[in-house]
């Protein structure tokens, strides 16, 4: 498993992290067995928000009531939660109340004393730097969080917070897989008036904004084929995408499902692929992907083979 130091922090990272927005249903024996099985591929890094799970904070709940960790096994992980969203509208709360809340609530629920990192759930459109600052300063000289990042953010949304907020943002969390990748596929053919792919969707180049401020993208549905609308692996409306992905999976020795990691993970950005999977073969199949050294000539492949032009 590839690590980096996460900028803007002390954490070593790795490249590929465990996301846990569907484990409210599991029982203790399958989130251990998910959880172990991240463990065993090298991933000590798990990503939780608030709303995940049927009640709030629910995922977060039965994590904790699962694993039991005493607080050497805490001391071995990074956790990762986010706040922002409140599902009853639904809308978002960047207030300094409903951040301040939300963590008393991730801490309680995770039975820990402090999150490792803490993002801002989706952009709110009403939000006061000033109070996201507030509770930032807060929770940071309390040792409630650690570091601080985003989710689905602009530049310019970044660039309001950081004229307030002082701490470093360390992470925005993007969706991007190799058919949803308009971070990416937006650069490769700019200014063709006749191109969908030229349209800027993301405000202005946040892959390239967040490399030069040291902004980890960490890339949520990476096997999702668009907007919550299946996966493209072994998807009969991806056929030839399916067919490079296999081919580089038998040269590589590897479930094609790491080849779809790997697409991520070669990206010099140093991106963190987040899975969503709640199967450990699956896990275990894509963090095999950590460390594919896919060359030029194959990530452009599986780029053109998923429908994106290369002019």
């Amino acid at each position: 498993m590839k690590t980096f130091t996460l900028p803007g922090t002390e954490i070593v990272a790795p490249n590929v992290v465990l996301g846990l927005m569907r484990i409210a249903d599991k029982g203790d024996d399958e989130v251990r067995a998910l959880v172990g099985a991240a463990r065993d591929a090298g991933i000590d890094f798990f990503d939780h928000a608030d709303v995940y799970g049927n009640d709030l904070h629910g995922c977060e709940r039965r994590f904790a009531e699962a694993m039991h960790l005493t607080p050497s096994q805490r001391d071995e992980i990074t956790i990762q939660t986010k706040a922002g969203i409140v599902r009853e509208g639904p809308y978002f709360d960047f207030s300094y109340e409903h951040l301040i809340e939300s963590v008393e609530g991730s801490l309680a629920a995770l039975q820990t004393d402090h999150i490792d990192i803490l993002l801002l759930h989706r952009p709110d459109a009403l939000v006061e730097p000033e109070e996201v600052a507030r509770a930032f300063d807060e929770l940071q000289s309390s040792g409630k969080v650690r570091a601080f990042g985003v989710s689905n953010q602009t530049p310019r949304q970044i660039d309001l917070l950081r004229k307030y907020v002082r701490q470093p943002i360390v992470a925005n969390q993007l969706q991007l897989s190799i058919t949803h990748e308009p971070i990416v596929a937006q650069g490769v053919a700019a200014n063709m008036l006749a191109e969908q792919q030229s349209v800027t969707r993301d405000g202005g180049g946040i892959l390239d904004y967040c490399r030069l401020h040291d902004i980890t993208i960490q890339a949520w549905s990476p096997f999702q084929a668009g907007f919550f609308n299946g996966v493209f692996l072994d998807s009969p409306d991806y056929p030839e995408l399916n067919a490079v992905i296999d081919r580089l999976a038998t040269r590589y020795d590897v479930p094609p499902i790491a080849i779809a990691t790997a697409w991520i993970t070669r990206h010099p950005a140093q991106m963190q692929v987040v899975l969503g999977t709640t199967n450990p073969e699956r896990v275990a199949g894509a963090a095999q992907g950590s460390e594919i050294p896919l060359t030029r000539a194959e990530w452009y492949e599986l780029f053109r083979a998923s429908g994106h032009l290369v002019p």
